[in-house]
Formats: structure tokens, C-alpha cells, sequence
């Protein structure tokens, strides 16, 4: 991600992958995307939320990825020079995992008030106690992002 104009031309590109992934989420689950691109641009893992689906309370988006793509990378657990995009703010947890994956670059779509920990509740990832803070790209076409979650939740209320 070079210059400014590159960096939005890539990140809307990647952002676009984070999305299909969203759009395939279980039913139950939010539909919440995450892909991890490797330092050469090739994507490395992408996810859904799986909560719902597998039962599993840690089952965010982030984190099925971030498994994923270590297991490809072949630094052991570390994925450094590596980028995650996912449609929308990360959780605290998730936001913990980035940091120790050691993730260089974070993009996200839509910001998440209530729960978000990159800048809405917390700033876990840019924390200046901590030995790593990637850097991070906030509201890539967040109102596509956002509208597939408010979409979800409307549904799952009854409304249209």
C-alpha cells in the first residue's frame, strides 16, 4: 500500500473480497467478513462468522481467518507483512488476536459503536503501551459494510 491514491484503489479491491465473504455467512450467523492477504497481495484465508454455525463462541470472522492464514503463511503463528480486511470494526478479542498474530496492516469497513476496539469503545491495535500496532485503515465502504449488518438485524426483527 503505497501511495494515497493506491492505497484506497487496493483496499476497496480487497474490501470487495471481505464482502463476498460476509455475503456467504450461515443465516444465523452476522454477516461479517474477513480475509487475510499475504505480503505479496495473494489472498492467504477468508471467513464468515461462524458462531452460530459451529457453535463456537470465539468463532468471529477475524479469528477463523487469522487460523487460517497462519496455518498458509509458514511463519509459525506470526503474520507479519500480512493485511486483514474485514467488514467491520473488530471486537476487543479480535482486536487482541491482530496484535498477537503480529498482523501489519488492519482495513475495516464499517465502524461497530457498541462493541468496537479499534477506535469506537477502545484502541486495542493502536495502543502506544504495546509492542505492536499495526496500521490500520478505517471505513472502507462502510456504508455497503454496515447496511449488510443493519439488513441482518432488521430481518432477524421482522422488519423489511
Amino acid at each position: 500500500m503505497s501511495d494515497r491514491g493506491g492505497v484506497h484503489r487496493e483496499a476497496d479491491a480487497m474490501m470487495a473480497v471481505a464482502l463476498e465473504a460476509a455475503r456467504a455467512a450461515d443465516p444465523d450467523d452476522v454477516p461479517i467478513g474477513a480475509v487475510v492477504f499475504g505480503p505479496d497481495g495473494r489472498e492467504l484465508a477468508r471467513s464468515a462468522n461462524r458462531r452460530e454455525a459451529d457453535r463456537d463462541p470465539v468463532g468471529h470472522a477475524e479469528i477463523v481467518a487469522l487460523r487460517a492464514a497462519a496455518a498458509r503463511h509458514g511463519d509459525g503463528w506470526r503474520l507479519s507483512g500480512c493485511t486483514l480486511v474485514v467488514t467491520v470494526e473488530p471486537c476487543t478479542m479480535c482486536a487482541g488476536a491482530i496484535g498477537l498474530a503480529r498482523v501489519d496492516r488492519v482495513v475495516f469497513g464499517a465502524w461497530e459503536p457498541k462493541t468496537g476496539a479499534v477506535g469506537s469503545l477502545w484502541d486495542v491495535l493502536r495502543d502506544p503501551r504495546l509492542v505492536h500496532r499495526p496500521e490500520v485503515l478505517a471505513g472502507v465502504r462502510e456504508r455497503e459494510c454496515g447496511e449488510l449488518v443493519r439488513d441482518f438485524f432488521a430481518r432477524r426483527r421482522g422488519r423489511p
